[in-house]
């Protein structure tokens, strides 16, 4: 039963890998953030924080050009992290639009010096921004825990940026399909790990596991013992029964 158990969460960490790609790693130490009215949170990107860690958005996505391209580019601001802690960003998709992640984090230092990753990111915030309406493109995104007078002066945050590419991984005898590839549905979450040993939106589930394995042992070792007592009843019969015929 046992084994039975095993197989079976084993079945359905493989099905959920189908449609989940993720990407671990160590916050930062903390950093000097520019003031609320500079051009850093004009970027026009999605933000997400351990108090505000999931984003359901739609992701565009293309066929590959080269060996070396990962698709299209989407990139999310991840602020207010805990430094020396360890997070997990997933992304979940539906099965049905077919689809290769690649997730990668960068630091603020490491962005500004990356000439290419700050072009990157330039090129994405300026088609964001053109896509916004007008009001939301002029407003910029308050940072989270901090009040009205905080915002006029620079602060300290463990900041990260994250990239999503989305390389489209289907063929089709729809030219349609071939040459406009549909956004895809997604679900992004941060998620944080407890002890940085296990990520927090996990827990629930491995407790629920834990006890179904307990239930499990003990469902097992009842029928061991009602299997063992069955066979030394016979046992005892046989002799009996052998004593009669003679």
């Amino acid at each position: 039963m046992m084994l039975l158990l095993f197989i079976y969460i084993v079945s359905l960490l493989s099905v959920a890998s189908a449609n989940v790609e993720k990407t671990i790693f160590i916050a930062p130490s903390a950093v000097t953030l520019p003031a609320k009215d500079s051009t850093f949170d004009d970027l026009g990107l999605e933000r997400l924080s351990p108090s505000n860690g999931m984003l359901r958005t739609q992701l565009n996505a293309s066929f590959p050009i080269d060996s070396k391209s990962q698709g299209t580019d989407s990139w999310y601001f991840l602020e207010n992290l805990n430094p020396g802690q360890r997070y997990e960003v997933r992304i979940c998709w539906l099965a049905t639009q077919p689809t290769e992640f690649t997730l990668s984090a960068y630091t603020l230092p490491e962005i500004i010096e990356d000439r290419a990753l700050l072009s990157a990111i330039s090129l994405y915030s300026s088609s964001q921004l053109a896509t916004s309406p007008p009001q939301a493109a002029t407003t910029p995104i308050r940072r989270g825990r901090r009040s009205a007078v905080a915002d006029s002066e620079p602060s300290a945050d463990s900041v990260l940026f994250l990239r999503i590419s989305a390389a489209a991984d289907y063929f089709s005898l729809d030219q349609t399909l071939m040459e406009n590839v549909p956004p895809v549905l997604a679900d992004v979450i941060l998620d944080p790990f407890l002890g940085n040993v296990f990520p927090k939106s996990l827990a629930p589930t491995a407790c629920w596991i834990s006890v179904v394995a307990c239930l499990g042992i003990v469902v097992a070792r009842w029928i061991s013992r009602e299997f063992t007592r069955v066979v030394n009843s016979a046992d005892i019969r046989d002799p009996q029964d052998v004593k009669k015929d003679q």
